[in-house]
């Protein structure tokens, strides 16, 4: 996923109305440590696609966004989420210590998400369904713009499901919640950030959301 280079005129449009949260380095050219936590950064970049939006802002040449983020010290890293600052950190991490930083703020590594919130993401473009389920109830019925991807073939067909390509999340889902919730933590364990939907199938059809047929 592309990093974000945030301007004076462009903060409100790109960070505060974001749905996702966004993780905001403040950084300047002659900084040493700042270039040393670029590549961390970039890689939260990439590894968090569809679950989080990373910026960066040079404080030289938008110094109305650096005071307004009281960035008195760099690298500063702040976490904007809901329109909100969330967080903040002066001072350069180790990646260990990044991801400790924005992680509570994640939509969830394996989360459940309910069927209204994958309706929401799927409208923006923001996810893709993936049925868990055998091959005939997919092909009988599925959420709007579904891939297939059978529970058992998940965790070997992980990198498929990395949101990486396209900042979408990957959201499981099977009949109900079980089957689906642990394929997610399988495709998890393997480093790639996955959802599922609560209640599957069931659980939406139940709501009265929109489904593909055939």
């Amino acid at each position: 996923m592309t990093v974000l280079h945030v301007t004076d005129a462009t903060f409100e449009a790109q960070v505060l109305t974001s749905e996702l949260p966004v993780l905001i380095d403040l950084y300047a050219d002659w900084c040493q440590p700042c270039k040393m936590i670029a590549p961390l950064v970039e890689k939260l970049a990439t590894e968090y696609a569809g679950k989080l939006v990373v910026a960066k802002v040079n404080v030289d040449e938008n110094p109305g966004l650096a005071q307004a983020l009281r960035a008195q010290s760099i690298p500063m890293l702040v976490v904007v989420a809901g329109g909100r600052v969330a967080a903040e950190q002066v001072g350069a991490l180790d990646e260990a210590a990044l991801r400790k930083f924005v992680e509570p703020f994640l939509p969830g590594a394996g989360d459940k998400l309910e069927a209204q919130e994958l309706s929401a993401l799927l409208t923006k473009g923001r996810a893709q369904a993936v049925d868990v389920r055998d091959a005939a109830s997919f092909g009988r019925a599925h959420l709007p713009g579904a891939i297939h991807v059978a529970a058992s073939e998940a965790p070997v067909r992980a990198q498929e499901l990395s949101g990486a390509a396209d900042g979408r999340l990957r959201v499981l889902y099977g009949r109900t919640d079980t089957e689906a919730r642990e394929a997610a933590a399988a495709v998890q364990e393997v480093g790639v950030p996955v959802g599922y939907l609560a209640g599957g199938m069931l659980g939406w059809e139940a709501e009265g959301l929109p489904i593909e047929r055939g």
